[in-house]
């Protein structure tokens, strides 16, 4: 029997979050081999009017394949996949997997040779020249993270992802003409003490167009206007092992110290290139039915009363000029059972505790998203 949450999913993904129009070609590209999901994606794509592609991954399979790719091969691996992308007006990444530190024990250099030739290539043909979407589908091993029963999550997911994302977009409007005309931000909480200028550069609203689960306003800081201390206080996954009590502190915009629980492996992310120890994306998460940290990044980044500060690329959109192989998203949450904390916007007190206090960001409160 078909589960008519993944149909609407699929008609979401398809119909709003990629607007997929007839005659346009849509890369199903997967993850795990999620068939239910694939097969409706398929369904509500030709439903459309568009052409369907799919393209199955598996994480264990990579692992083999870049332990020992030369760097010759890995060129290949993102000419042939770029070749595929550059014919395509729209993607959906679906990601899915027993284990999320199946990548754990390639070799840093392997992976970096991965970012510089692979996710290159998706950062300038499939984020710049397509409609794009990514997101997770639950399984036991998300579970097991979210700390909850396989049945329990499965509720979760579908609640969160099949979320009214239309209407926070409309909620997110106040707070991304607040932030257009801000200079100065300060973050203050629990080992953090930050301050940086978003002066002149746009912010984004995301809500459910590349992301599922989705719900941030996004800008960057002004590259070398960071200055202070952040520690996050999420667990945060990159390269296949999970860091954690990561602190950094900058100078001038640039990482000058960094530490955590292998802070000899972090600072060799940090030296992948010059843009790896500058900041490339601040956002702040409203998704009200994200409360917890789950070793997710579509999910971690969008808790409610969070905010996330990258290392690494900036995206176009919201572009400071740095440039990098990496872009990190890691995850603070400001929220009292978390520590608390604090936003200001050119010395104005905007967020406390994880909500927002100024009257006209009062439609971004969890109670009025759900």
């Amino acid at each position: 029997m078909r589960d008519p949450r993944i149909q609407q999913l699929a008609k979401n993904l398809i119909t709003y979050s990629v607007n997929l129009q007839k005659g346009e070609k849509v890369l199903i590209e997967n993850f795990g081999f999620q068939k239910e999901l694939v097969n409706e994606l398929v369904q509500e794509a030709y439903a459309a009017g568009g052409f369907p592609f799919v393209l199955l991954k598996d994480h264990s399979v990579m692992r083999q394949q870049y332990m020992n790719a030369s760097e010759e091969q890995m060129k290949i691996i993102a000419k042939h996949e770029g070749d595929l992308m550059a014919q395509m007006d729209a993607y959906i990444g679906l990601r899915s997997g027993d284990n999320i530190n199946e990548l754990s024990d390639v070799p840093s250099e392997q992976m970096a040779l991965y970012e510089k030739t692979v996710l290159a290539m998706h950062r300038e043909i499939r984020i710049k020249k397509t409609k794009w979407v990514v997101l997770r589908y639950p399984n036991a091993a998300m579970a097991q993270l979210a700390s909850m029963s396989t049945e329990a999550f499965e509720d979760f997911y579908f609640q969160v992802c099949n979320l009214d994302y239309s209407k926070m977009n409309e909620a997110m409007k106040s707070l991304e003409d607040l932030m257009n005309r801000t200079d100065k931000v300060h973050l203050k909480g629990p080992g953090t003490d930050l301050t940086f200028s978003i002066k002149d550069i746009p912010a984004v609203r995301c809500a459910g167009e590349a992301n599922i689960p989705d719900g941030e306003v996004y800008t960057a800081p002004v590259r070398d206007s960071i200055n202070g201390t952040i520690t996050y206080n999420t667990p945060s996954p990159y390269q296949g092992f999970t860091f954690e009590n990561v602190s950094l502190t900058f100078e001038n915009g640039k990482i000058v110290n960094a530490t955590a629980n292998d802070s000899e492996r972090i600072n060799k992310i940090f030296d992948t290139d010059e843009g790896s120890r500058y900041i490339g994306e601040f956002a702040i998460g409203v998704n009200p039915y994200i409360q917890h940290p789950m070793k997710d990044i579509l999910f971690d980044e969008k808790i409610d009363g969070s905010f996330h500060f990258t290392p690494g690329q900036a995206y176009e959109e919201a572009y400071n000029g740095n440039e990098s192989n990496i872009h990190w998203d890691m995850v603070m949450i400001q929220r009292p059972d978390y520590g608390g904390g604090e936003i200001y916007f050119d010395d104005v007190l905007i967020r406390k505790d994880g909500r927002f206090v100024l009257p006209e960001l009062n439609v971004l409160n969890p109670e009025n998203l759900k």
